[in-house]
């Protein structure tokens, strides 16, 4: 039996595969792996500005809330952690093995017009969600003339 790599996307996804596979041939394959700045993987991730909030949405799924960190430092959002394989299989004959572990880093640079402290994180069903709520905004302070 021959196995064939599935690549479900078409389009321009695709061309980007191919540019990427002549890198890899050319630069060495494991060029990708230094570009991600040799994290394991990238959790897919959906960022959503609501009208008073940001939400944030990230896909980790077999991960336990003990083994995700989330921090704001200088104005930088930050969510890592690390999944851990369920079992080590030293002669494992996987013909097929996509699931990924390993630790991951995300970061996102906030806007000046929210609220730090009261970002709020729920982890339920494999799914990390971040409520970054957005700041009052000043309101315009009318200052009166006295006319002498």
């Amino acid at each position: 039996m021959r196995l064939v790599q599935w690549r479900p996307r078409t389009g321009l996804p695709v061309f980007y595969d191919h540019f990427d596979r002549m890198f890899d041939d050319f630069f060495g394959p494991n060029r990708r792996k230094m570009d991600l700045q040799n994290f394991d993987w990238t959790p897919s991730v959906n960022v959503e500005e609501l009208e008073d909030k940001f939400e944030i949405t990230a896909e980790v799924p077999g991960m336990k809330r003990e083994d995700i960190d989330i921090e704001v430092r200088d104005n930088v959002l930050t969510i890592k952690g690390e999944r851990k394989s369920e079992k080590e299989e030293k002669n494992a004959n996987y013909h097929i093995c996509e699931r990924s572990c390993g630790t991951f880093q995300r970061a996102f640079t906030l806007p000046e017009n929210i609220t730090t402290d009261d970002i709020e994180a729920e982890y339920a069903d494999g799914i990390l969600r971040l409520a970054v709520p957005k700041a009052e905004p000043e309101k315009p302070k009318e200052i009166k003339i006295d006319v002498k």
